[in-house]
């Protein structure tokens, strides 16, 4: 986003269009998505934008950034470790589930075969 900001900056002063530090500071703080509405409300509160350097809300911004896809890093990471548990548990389960559906079915088979030699010869 900055290198297209210093490159629309650059064009407009090539117009003879020039603007200060402190209103390319603004236009980048306007231009942030909502998301970032409250460091934007930070860097405000926190410093006096008429003196504030753009490379040093440039270097704030982009640590903002750094924080919050490390954060979101870390959740991912956190989400298929749980996704992985639960899979191994739940395969767990369905092999003893599996297992006693076998026998289940072995005692079947075997009870219908004694009936069936019980009733061919006569007893």
């Amino acid at each position: 986003m900055f290198s297209r900001f210093t490159n629309i900056i650059n064009a407009l002063q090539a117009l003879d269009k020039t603007y200060s530090n402190s209103e390319m500071v603004r236009k980048i703080l306007r231009c942030l998505p909502k998301s970032w509405m409250p460091k934007v409300t930070a860097i405000e509160e926190a410093k006096k934008l008429t003196i504030l350097p753009l490379e040093d809300l440039l270097g704030s911004l982009m640590t903002h950034e750094l924080s919050i896809q490390k954060k979101y890093d870390v959740e991912e990471k956190e989400k298929k470790k749980k996704k992985i548990v639960a899979l191994k548990s739940s395969l767990l389960e369905d092999s003893k589930d599996d297992d006693e559906n076998e026998e289940l079915a072995l005692i079947t088979r075997k009870f219908k075969k004694f009936l069936a030699s019980k009733k061919k010869y006569g007893g």
